[in-house]
């Protein structure tokens, strides 16, 4: 993987690919999880193959704009557990922009397509 420019984890980008200490490809980025009011970035939570996962800050080692490296081994990679606490929603922006009946109507209704992000 090429190596990127060093950035802030408030400047990274949902589908970045995240690589164990290893540098393999674990999964890529979904969102960044941060507590506003203290400005602490908490942790990252990931797509893998088994669904969605959390990756604690203290694990994060980089963050480049190509690439997020965790400092967890292959085999710690596989005991990652989903993200707790309330669900999580995610409105899809590129919803109704079709030219079908249901897509002009959800456009003129303004309806917006809010979707469960599940792990």
């Amino acid at each position: 993987m090429t190596e990127g420019t060093p950035i802030s984890y408030q400047a990274a980008a949902r589908g970045t690919p995240v690589l164990s200490s290893s540098g393999a490809q674990i999964g890529t980025l979904e969102h960044v999880l941060e507590v506003e009011e203290l400005d602490l970035f908490d942790g990252i939570v990931i797509a893998t193959q088994h669904g969605i996962r959390f990756v604690d800050a203290s694990d994060i080692t980089e963050i480049t704009t190509t690439h997020i490296r965790c400092g967890l081994d292959d085999a710690a990679v596989a005991n990652l557990q989903p993200p707790g606490g309330p669900p999580v929603y995610s409105v899809d922006a590129l919803a109704d922009s079709g030219h079908s009946m249901h897509d002009v109507l959800g456009r003129f209704f303004g309806r917006p397509h809010w979707h469960r992000d599940t792990g």
